[in-house]
């Protein structure tokens, strides 16, 4: 994860901006050190046009996405790529603005993982990374489903690690990531929510398409999918070598001695995050049974190597 925001790039917010042909970007007023410089809400098409990822619940995004547009447009479909509070509040009161339906792949709590689920039913919360536990769209799209939005055909990507509802929307050669890639930093992935042995996996099924462009929603334009993607599964898997590293001497640890020994440079408000991820390593290999847990896999658990 990145730290700090570079207010040198930072686009300004609340302004439309033509990215490609059929393809706008306003970003909402929130930068944050988990944000960078904001959320970047999209819009598709003319005329009858698309929204993805309207953005928090900020009645001055609302009003800048809903002024930028040409006369005569409309907002005739609302697409989410997951329910976290900086991506899926607006979604609702644009949807009664414009009558628009708003499309996703499920609630808050779709998609999680048996071993996500069983450390949910044990008491495991989210993180405080913000969830809209609310959320419920209108329509629901599957992996691979194509669907008109905006006046272009888009195919529905499940990309499931950074939050168990997470979609990329896929538009000829251009992929819209959400979190799941972001333009600035690597992903959380804060159990629950977030699952690294899924987000691992949507990382090689995007790495296997060819597509030309991904548009995130935090940071810039992506122009190499392919090395971006190799540069986030090579950061997963140096952050998995050191977690092993720290355990090769047979001494347990816990979530927090990890954390300590491996994020020394990370600001003491970056530390729960950093704990998050470290505890996504441990479930993703107690998963693949190189470490273990004793008691039990739990966040308070103390883990040993496997060997």
């Amino acid at each position: 994860m990145a730290n700090r925001i570079d207010a040198s790039d930072r686009p300004p917010a609340g302004v439309m901006i033509p990215l490609d042909p059929g393809i706008r970007r306003i970003i909402a007023p929130n930068p944050s050190p988990m944000t960078y410089w904001g959320t970047n809400s999209f819009v598709l098409g003319e005329g009858d046009v698309a929204v993805i990822d309207p953005g928090p619940a900020d009645p001055e995004h609302m009003e800048a996405l809903l002024s930028s547009l040409q006369r005569g447009e409309r907002i005739t479909q609302i697409l989410v790529t997951h329910a976290h509070l900086d991506h899926s509040p607006l979604a609702r009161p644009l949807s009664e603005a414009t009558g628009a339906p708003v499309i996703a792949f499920g609630d808050a709590q779709a998609g999680r993982s048996a071993v996500m689920q069983d450390l949910v039913a044990r008491g495991l919360t989210s993180g405080g990374e913000g969830v809209d536990a609310t959320f419920k769209p209108d329509i629901t799209v599957e992996d691979g489903e194509l669907f008109q939005a905006g006046g272009m055909e888009i195919e529905a990507i499940w990309t499931p690690g950074h939050f168990a509802n997470h979609l990329s929307f896929a538009w000829q050669d251009a992929v819209f990531t959400g979190d799941h890639v972001m333009g600035w930093a690597s992903s959380l992935v804060s159990p629950p929510d977030g699952d690294l042995t899924a987000f691992m996996a949507s990382c090689t099924k995007l790495a296997a398409r060819d597509d030309r462009i991904l548009y995130p929603a935090h940071g810039a334009v992506i122009t190499d999918p392919a090395a971006r993607l190799a540069w986030l599964i090579a950061h997963r898997q140096s952050r998995e070598t050191e977690i092993l590293a720290a355990l090769s001497d047979g001494r347990p640890a816990t979530v927090a001695t990890l954390t300590r020994a491996i994020y020394v440079e990370t600001p003491p408000a970056l530390i729960p995050a950093a704990e998050r991820n470290v505890f996504a390593h441990l479930i993703d290999l107690a998963t693949r049974e190189i470490v273990e847990a004793e008691p039990r896999l739990e966040a308070n658990a103390v883990f040993r190597r496997i060997g």
